[in-house]
This record gives structure tokens, sequence and C-alpha cells, in this order.
């Protein structure tokens, strides 16, 4: 199929098929080559390896360039948290910096930058930041990119109003999810029974419930957009369900 097709149609079936293209294909296209019976015939195989090992090289460097970008993304988002230092405290002692931080992802999203390349790539930092365990400044400064990246986005769709009434629990989750992560205690006493609001625990979970399977629907199955997002959701209903066990108590 590879020998027979055009260089359109071979880098077609090489972008389909790349992972594929491993050690036992590379030994199998030798022994091939190797027992050709005609010049002709080994020439083929010979630039035919030579066609796939080019295709592969400019996906990888195409894929390299990806990571870079986003690598770079993510520079521009936490420069004013990081300058030219290279160990990071969190929260910053300039609290303007969070707003420029804030400001970055607004940016960034709005012109279609974060996306699943951008994700991974924080994930990744992420991850790096966990396993080596000596890094909590940045650990927390990243997860506070995913955590303004989801507020951002699911703030762009509202579920609020609906045949010209305002749905109070649904209205009270918005604030909750445009708010930062330092607001939402007082928030949830404030809007919840247990405190001084008139939404109680059991409607707030339920709603919250829905937005998360509505995101489930609208995002791409497995993709770091959906899991970042639900996590963000997630994070609210944990955190009323730690306010509600704290004045509460634990449940009989």
């Amino acid at each position: 199929m590879l020998r027979d097709a055009d260089a359109k149609e071979l880098q077609k079936l090489v972008v389909e098929n790349v992972l594929a293209f491993n050690e036992g294909f590379w030994i199998r296209l030798a022994a091939r080559t190797d027992t050709c019976k005609s010049d002709d015939d080994k020439k083929d195989y010979e630039e035919l390896a030579l066609s796939v090992m080019n295709i592969i090289d400019r996906l990888v460097h195409k894929t390299n360039e990806k990571i870079e970008s986003a690598t770079d993304v993510l520079k521009e988002i936490i420069k004013p948290v990081m300058g030219d230092i290279e160990e990071v405290s969190w929260p910053p002692k300039d609290i303007k910096s969070v707003a420029l931080m804030e400001k970055e992802v607004e940016q960034r999203e709005r012109e279609g930058q974060l996306d699943e390349g951008f994700l991974s790539e924080v994930n990744a930092q992420l991850r790096q930041a966990k396993e080596d365990g000596d890094k909590p400044g940045l650990e927390a400064m990243l997860q506070k990119v995913l955590q303004l990246y989801a507020s951002k986005v699911l703030s762009k769709r509202t579920y609020a109003y609906k045949g010209g009434e305002v749905l109070k629990t649904e209205e009270f989750l918005e604030t909750i999810i445009k708010a930062p992560e330092e607001e939402w205690n007082k928030l949830l006493i404030d809007g919840l029974t247990i405190g001084k609001g008139d939404i109680s625990p059991e409607e707030f979970y339920a709603v919250i419930k829905k937005r998360i399977e509505r995101t489930l629907i609208r995002t791409e199955g497995g993709s770091y957009e959906q899991r970042v997002l639900t996590e963000y959701l997630k994070g609210i209903q944990s955190r009323s369900e730690e306010i509600v066990q704290a004045i509460q108590g634990p449940p009989q």
C-alpha cells in the first residue's frame, strides 16, 4: 500500500499510522529491500524508506514547534509572577501580579492559544513539580493557571436565565466559577443556607452535577480541556462540602 501510494497519499498514510512506524517496521522494510530480485524494486523500497523518514521528521519538527509555542505562551502568562526569579513563592508578594496573570490568560484564551497543546504543557510541568516535591510555589502557580483557564472558559456560557427568569442556584454557581479560589469560602457561607444565604447545599450540589454533565457533553472525551474543567467544578463541590461539614458537623 505504501509503495503504490503517491506523495500526497503517502503523507496521509504516514500521519494516520505514525505509531506503526516502529523498529519492527524498519526491520521488515530492510529485509524486504535486501530480498528484492531487481535493482528497480530495491530502489523503490529505498526511496520509500527515505520518504517515510522525511515525513516523520517533519511531523516531529511540527510537534516540537507546537510544544515550544505552548511553552512560550505559558512563560508569558506566568511572567508577572516569575520575573527574573528562579524560586517561585506563592501567593506572590505583589498581589497585582496575579491580576496581570489573569489578564494574560483572558487574552490568550480569547485568541485561541490555550488549546490542548497548552494544557498538556501545563499539566506536564505540574506533574514534574509534584514529582520533584520541592517546588510548592511552582506547583501552586501552575494550579492557578489551570484555575484561571477553567474559570474563563466556564464563564463564557451562562445557564442562569430561562424563560426570562433568573435561576438563582445557577447564578450562584456562576458567581463562584468566576471568583478567585481565595474568595470561595466567604461566597459559599454567604450564599448557602448553612450560612447567610437561601440556597440549600443539596440544590447547589445538583446544579454542580448538572454543569459537570453539560461540560462532559460539550468537550471531547479524554481531553485535557474536559479534565481541567470538570476538576474545577469538582473542586467547587469539594469546597462547599467542606464548608457545610465544618459548620454543621459530620453527617449522622
